[in-house]
């Protein structure tokens, strides 16, 4: 049982955790909430590109005639990747940029993947998904507003966690999941924000800790590439980047990655001198066909020249857990009916952050307005809801 001075010290790192990071988190749920629903809403705008019906024994299109197409619309600009999507092979996003170096300067063209036709060049960086995106992922400012918003995380997850523990004296004397309906407006929210809180704590949990890995995602992939690809690289030091005319027939270096990891399908290709790949090789990242390891990634670094295969290393544990966290963060693992539950828990706590905010606003109400004529204060009542006439509150 915890002491009053125990109490009050749980009760004011819940209170500051909370407030801290309320406003970013209302933020952070209601850019959520579309972006769990981003390919349903994509079809919705008729943003989401769609390939025409054919039968499945279709003849493909060589990879290189795919990029020749795609690169056919800006010449001028170099491939810096490709990728083909999740649910199906039928489609090539060709990403191409002024330069191998990373940029926002993109254009990004869909290609048939089964005739090497152009099927549109998707509008990037616009559009109302765009900006969900981006407030949810960084607040638009890079890097810094990844860090900033892992902050926010760690205060969540110190604000659930204080909130558990000052849940049981809380709830001592109720029964679980009671909201007070004879009480005052304030007793009734907090009952409310005591009985959402615990009913969404796993899911505020892992959703809160997987967020936070993922604001980390740039300093993992450039650790990444520090401790392990520069090792493999080390040979190539130095040398230029191989030119495009120089390099050998991509399809033949598609198809020794794919020898080199069979069972895999293709993620996406990183092409000499970009971020994930070295200014020699051409960087196949293959992924498995079951639900887990659909999730995790196989590099295959391949001789842009030769179209030899160089090596095939396995991605360390602290990648593997940044790409187990993201399906779980956003929910799209399990299909609509996983994406429906998401919604509803993203919701609630909707919900519980706006209660507590109320709750904040409302801390100077009368100390009579949250009791009833026939108990005083700290009698028959837990020592926390007497705190909370004082401005003290819990989750």
């Amino acid at each position: 049982m915890l002491s009053p001075v125990a109490i009050r010290r749980w009760s004011w790192v819940h209170q500051w955790s909370s407030l801290v990071c309320t406003v970013f988190m209302l933020l952070l749920c209601l850019t959520g909430l579309p972006l769990v629903f981003h390919h349903e809403i994509g079809h919705l705008l008729d943003t989401e590109v769609e390939t025409p019906a054919m039968p499945a024994n279709t003849p493909r299109a060589s990879l290189d005639q795919v990029l020749a197409a795609a690169q056919a619309l800006h010449p001028q600009r170099v491939v810096q990747f490709a990728s083909q999507p999740e649910d199906g092979d039928a489609l090539w996003f060709v990403t191409l940029t002024p330069t191998p170096a990373p940029t926002d300067d993109f254009k990004s063209i869909a290609v048939d993947a089964r005739t090497g036709a152009v099927l549109s060049e998707r509008p990037v960086g616009e559009g109302f998904m765009h900006v969900m995106f981006r407030l949810h992922v960084d607040l638009f400012a890079g890097l810094a507003g990844k860090l900033f918003l892992g902050l926010m995380g760690l205060l969540l997850l110190v604000a659930i966690v204080t909130g558990v523990v000052l849940y049981a004296p809380f709830m001592r004397k109720l029964r679980f999941g009671e909201v007070r309906q004879h009480r005052s407006t304030r007793v009734k929210w907090l009952d409310l924000h005591n009985l959402l809180g615990i009913v969404t704590l796993t899911w505020a949990l892992v959703v809160g800790a997987t967020g936070m890995v993922n604001t980390w995602a740039d300093l993992v992939i450039q650790y990444w590439q520090h401790d392990q690809l520069s090792a493999l690289l080390k040979p190539y030091e130095g040398q230029p980047i191989v030119p495009a005319i120089e390099r050998g027939p991509l399809q033949h270096s598609l198809e020794a990655a794919q020898a080199k990891a069979p069972g895999t399908r293709l993620s996406f290709i990183a092409f000499p001198g970009t971020s994930f790949s070295s200014p020699h090789h051409n960087t196949f990242f293959l992924r498995g066909n079951t639900p887990l390891t659909s999730r995790l990634l196989q590099p295959v670094l391949v001789d842009a020249r030769t179209a030899q295969v160089t090596a095939a290393p396995q991605l360390p544990w602290y990648v593997t857990a940044l790409l187990v966290s993201q399906p779980l963060h956003f929910g799209d693992y399990g299909g609509m009916p996983m994406k429906i539950i998401w919604a509803l828990l993203d919701i609630a706590t909707i919900a519980v952050l706006g209660s507590g905010l109320y709750l904040w606003v409302r801390r100077k109400a009368p100390a009579a307005a949250t009791q009833t004529p026939s108990t005083p204060p700290g009698k028959g009542q837990p020592l926390v809801a007497t705190a909370l006439t004082h401005g003290k509150h819990t989750a």
